[in-house]
């Protein structure tokens, strides 16, 4: 597995997940509307953007498994967004992304703070973070800088980093808006 920059090679199978119903059916985008040349176009502005970073997941034969992405980067802060194929579910691949483009934000970028939004009817993406090892917190424990947080029924995760790598841990935390506020977080060592 590796991240590496988006080629046109890599647009027909962009357009094979967006175009699965079992890929995206409860993401906000109509992925279903896009055509071959709407994932030209957005791979041809990716490798020309100074305020988003968006990098192809490949396998180890170089095959486009996803995407994985910080939009909106700024001194500070960026949103965190990761897609992949179906085929790709279950193999590691979102996971060493995530990972990977959170060490980049982070580490290379100096980022403070990344955060993403996901929706709680989103059951894979919610049973992927509890996976994962996140544990419920306190959603008053946190302050966000710069970031809205959602008045409908939204999760909004942040990843805090500031002064905690140099112990070797690294805060993940969600935020959701259900019934009722409820926060996870997540240390990895």
């Amino acid at each position: 597995m590796k991240l590496r920059k988006l080629k046109i090679e890599d647009a027909s199978l962009m357009l094979g997940w967006m175009h699965d119903d079992s890929v995206v059916h409860n993401l906000r985008t109509n992925f279903a509307a896009k055509t071959i040349e709407d994932c030209v176009s957005f791979i041809n502005f990716a490798l020309n953007d100074d305020e988003n970073l968006h990098l192809a997941i490949a396998d180890d034969n170089d095959e486009y498994m996803g995407t994985v992405s910080l939009k909106h980067i700024t001194d500070d802060t960026a949103e965190f967004g990761i897609t992949v194929r179906k085929c790709a579910m279950g193999k590691g691949y979102s996971i060493y992304g995530m990972q990977e483009i959170l060490d980049f934000g982070f580490l290379e970028k100096g980022l403070s703070y990344i955060y993403w939004c996901v929706d709680p009817a989103n059951f894979r993406a919610v049973r992927f973070y509890d996976k994962n090892g996140y544990t419920r917190v306190s959603p008053d424990s946190i302050e966000i800088r710069g970031v809205q947080r959602g008045t409908d029924s939204e999760l909004l995760l942040v990843s805090y980093h500031k002064g905690r790598r140099e112990k070797q841990s690294l805060q993940l935390a969600i935020l959701t808006k259900l019934n009722t506020d409820v926060l996870f977080l997540r240390s990895v060592a």
